[in-house]
């Protein structure tokens, strides 16, 4: 293959055939594409984008470049969900335990913090002990003893994302969609699944921020899932102010299991009860939304999901019920009143890096003790001086974080905004 004609090809908006694709990746994995030629092919996808055939062609050859999930024993429908990112997001947390005492198996992998978004492993790792590098023997004894699994892309799964995806990162072309397509999908097909949802974030704290691209993205990913034979769906969720009250990792923890135990946020189990129902309607294991929402929140409510989540920590080598440490409290108070018209999730999700709760560079060390707890959401009545959040960190870095400009306050009720877009 001539790599010049390659990505020349793609500049001038050419179509690629998949077996061009496929070999590309493959080269591309084995060294002979180096660096700077997958950096100008991306940045001519990012320009030009891809038609639907290529974006199937690019997901394949990527989940071909490693090995997949094998199946064990179990005869249970396998399903798993994905979410675009998101500040506050921990459905993941509650999902993967509820679905697994409803009679799935999900196998999970996951991922860590991208930008101001949380990641899941991440918050996982805040529980003392956990483990999130399991290996595929370890993935598959987990899911045949408790049902649910979450932990990483093991080291021969989908190497050529694994590769392309840090070029992306710094080369400006994480946004592109085909790109965000294949990079999702050849890890989750990788999984073996019958159902996969996903949760595509839409607002100012995600990496979709118009309802356009959201909507574009969303398409995408289902269009390219389908083609596998796997039944996916994707709903749109607000992300114009974070997900749940906390922020972090250690306390967005301890909202998981306060959720599981029927102490969790309307927003939280709201999101979490829908993608649940997408799956346990696509699998057969409920006839309808209202049935299977029906479902999920029995496993609440008889602590079954709990049960569950902890079952699996354990399982992953950790101690759910071990303290998990917060650092010290600080409030940030309203200084004036009138209504939330808005919440800048993104600048929240920033500031708890900030704290010290994500990375500014490869390699950084979490500070799973810090982060934030939004007490306020956007339509609250204030008054001034009334506690809009409660800060876990540093009380020296909060003059310089000006976390009061993260909250709009106005004269006038905001209109309403469905947390669920579509």
């Amino acid at each position: 293959m001539n790599p010049v004609v390659f990505i020349a090809a793609k500049r001038d908006g050419g179509a690629h055939t998949a077996g061009e694709i496929a070999a590309w990746i493959e080269a591309y994995v084995a060294g002979r594409i180096g660096d700077e030629q997958m950096a100008a092919w991306a940045m001519a996808v990012y320009l030009n984008g891809m038609t639907p055939e290529e974006t199937a062609a690019l997901t394949a050859a990527m989940i071909d470049s490693g090995s997949r999930l094998q199946r064990g024993v179990s005869t249970r429908p396998r399903v798993d969900k994905h979410s675009t990112g998101g500040v506050g997001d921990k459905v993941s947390i509650l999902l993967a335990p509820l679905l697994a005492c409803s009679g799935l198996d999900v196998p999970m992998l996951s991922g860590r913090g991208l930008g101001a978004t949380g990641g899941t492993l991440d918050k996982l790792e805040s529980i003392r002990g956990f483990r999130t590098d399991l290996d595929a023997a370890e993935i598959d004894r987990v899911l045949s003893e408790v049902g649910c699994v979450i932990t990483g892309t093991t080291l021969d799964m989908v190497p050529a994302d694994r590769k392309l995806y840090a070029l992306r990162d710094v080369t400006g072309t994480v946004s592109s969609i085909p790109l965000i397509t294949a990079s999702i999908l050849s890890k989750k097909m990788a999984e073996d699944l019958d159902a996969l949802v996903f949760d595509v974030k839409c607002g100012g704290g995600s990496f979709m921020q118009t309802p356009e691209r959201a909507r574009a993205l969303a398409d995408s990913l289902v269009a390219v899932g389908r083609t596998y034979g796997v039944a996916t769906s994707a709903l749109l969720t607000d992300m114009d102010q974070p997900l749940g009250r906390m922020i972090g990792h250690a306390n967005e923890i301890d909202e998981s299991v306060a959720a599981l135990e029927g102490r969790g946020p309307q927003d939280l189990i709201e999101v979490t009860l829908a993608l649940g129902a997408e799956l346990l309607v696509a699998t057969g294991v409920a006839a309808d939304e209202a049935a299977a929402r029906g479902l999920l929140q029995d496993e609440i409510d008889s602590g079954a999901g709990r049960e569950t989540l902890a079952r699996m920590v354990a399982a992953q080598g950790g101690d759910l019920e071990a303290p998990r440490p917060l650092a010290a409290v600080s409030e940030v108070a309203a200084a004036e009143a009138g209504w939330v018209v808005a919440i800048d999730a993104k600048a929240l999700g920033l500031a708890a890096i900030d704290l010290g709760g994500g990375r500014k560079r490869q390699g950084d060390r979490i500070d799973h003790s810090v982060g934030l707890e939004i007490l306020v959401r956007r339509g609250d009545q204030v008054e001034s001086g009334q506690p809009l959040m409660r800060v876990f960190g540093e009380r020296e870095l909060l003059a310089e974080l000006d976390l009061a400009q993260t909250v709009q306050i106005a004269a006038d009720a905001p209109p309403p905004r469905p947390l669920i877009l579509i």
